[in-house]
């Protein structure tokens, strides 16, 4: 079973989007999927209504910070933020690592609609990096 970790900078939105993509999209017998931030700013109440909108519920997720036991054993990391990037601790050499340079919706400005398709905008992008991992 392949180890997953989904890392951005307060486990709020990207990864809390990828993760809820990865254990929809990937085979639960192959893959442990989690996620977590390098600091935590709660479930971002947006990224759970775009999710929805697709069908994926994540509202039962919580930001988490990284716990290196899982960090040091999982077989592939995938960074979504350069913060999360530059932050992270060392990676292992046997682990795959991978970075998704993908903007924070959450900085977003504008109406809630513009915002919302901000949100709408990085899930679609999620969403067909996790079909690829497959």
């Amino acid at each position: 079973m392949k180890k997953v970790y989904f890392l951005c900078t307060g486990n709020s939105c990207r990864s809390q989007m990828a993760e809820g993509y990865a254990k929809k999209l990937l085979s639960a017998d192959d893959f442990k999927i989690e996620s977590a931030g390098v600091e935590t700013h709660g479930l971002n109440p947006m990224a759970v209504k775009v999710m929805a909108e697709d069908g994926v519920d994540i509202s039962k997720q919580y930001s988490k910070l990284i716990n290196l036991q899982y960090f040091n054993k999982a077989d592939m990391i995938i960074t979504l933020c350069g913060d999360a990037k530059d932050k992270c601790p060392m990676i292992p050499a046997k682990t795959k690592s991978l970075h998704w340079p993908l903007i924070d919706p959450a900085q977003v400005r504008g109406t809630i609609e513009e915002q919302l398709q901000a949100f709408r905008n990085v899930r679609d992008d999620i969403k067909k990096l996790i079909t690829e991992l497959k």
